[in-house]
């Protein structure tokens, strides 16, 4: 059953122009804006992680689902997809701030928002969801829940259920080797991966798999890391599709992501930051370097007969 929404979570504060909600920020849960730039930038973000998914928006077992649980829905462009597409479906989405969600008039029937914080034990029913959706969490789910996190998916899941995980590891690489840990994209990524522990895991999708089958899950297929180029430089056509969609993503997120963490809770002058993002931009345009981040797409299932019990 649902509550009120905590009063709590309604006031923003304002850093260097962008807009963050305040519960988020004072209780280390989340150090990313909440205001329309940082929306139209997770827009583009959807489209680019479903061109690198070939348009599937859920496991291809999974054909016809009842009821699916998004955590960490944000603006709401995969889940409102999903119901879309799958308009017999229940599709329950939840997000700390209020200040995101879709407006209601927008939603299709089949699509419940809910304010609720992924930090906190789980207080849906267990065997509930036939799939739980997890994407680009790093930067909300804390460092030490990420394992009872997972813990609680499963219990949510009903045997034969599934859970897919969505993860970038911002630790930029070139696929020749001429990206040097001297230049400014690394020394970004460097920097911000420090600046957001301990409170969260900038390395968490290296090691979700395992936690995973520490959980009980049983794995589809083999996760392997995807590369995903922040300009149009592959010469494969799919993924220089792919990395033209993505560099607009890339030059927000390097400003986005990263202010707050860097620029307050390791201090690091605006001025000097700026600096810092402006070169990481260049350096993630130039196709020479042929910059890409690891992309991971984590999909398990929960074996048929197997419950919660069994493994817990």
């Amino acid at each position: 059953e649902t509550v009120p929404i905590n009063e709590d979570f309604f006031p923003t504060l304002t850093h260097n122009s962008r807009v963050y909600q305040q519960f988020a920020i004072e209780n280390y849960q989340y150090f990313e804006p909440i205001d329309e730039d940082e929306a139209d930038r997770l827009e583009v973000l959807h489209w680019v992680l479903l061109k690198v998914l070939d348009g599937r928006l859920l496991p291809s077992q999974l054909s016809r689902p009842r009821k699916i649980l998004e955590c960490g829905v944000g603006p709401g462009y995969w889940a409102m997809e999903v119901a879309k597409t799958y308009p017999n479906c229940e599709v329950v989405a939840v997000d700390i701030a209020p200040h995101v969600l879709p407006l209601e008039e927008a939603l299709p029937e089949n699509l419940v928002l809910q304010v609720d914080n992924v930090n906190e034990r789980f207080t849906w029913r267990r065997n509930e969801f036939d799939l739980v959706h997890s994407q680009m969490m790093v930067g909300a789910v804390n460092a030490d829940r990420w394992q009872s996190y997972i813990r609680d998916i499963y219990r949510t899941l009903r045997p034969g259920g599934w859970c897919q995980m969505v993860e970038i590891y911002f630790n930029a690489q070139s696929d020749n080797g001429t990206l040097t840990d001297d230049h400014a994209l690394r020394r970004w990524s460097r920097l911000y991966m420090e600046s957001i522990q301990p409170y969260k895991d900038p390395r968490a999708p290296l090691r979700i798999a395992s936690w995973m089958r520490e959980a009980g899950f049983v794995v589809a297929r083999e996760p392997r890391p995807v590369p995903l180029p922040t300009c149009g430089w592959p010469r494969d056509e799919n993924q220089r599709e792919v990395g033209v969609l993505n560099r607009d993503n890339v030059r927000r997120l390097l400003s986005s992501l990263a202010l707050y963490p860097m620029t307050v809770l390791q201090g690091m002058d605006i001025a000097d930051f700026e600096l810092l993002v402006a070169q990481a931009r260049s350096e993630a345009d130039n196709p020479s370097f042929k910059v890409m981040y690891s992309f991971g797409c984590f999909s398990f299932t929960v074996a048929a007969g197997q419950t919660w019990e069994s493994v817990d």
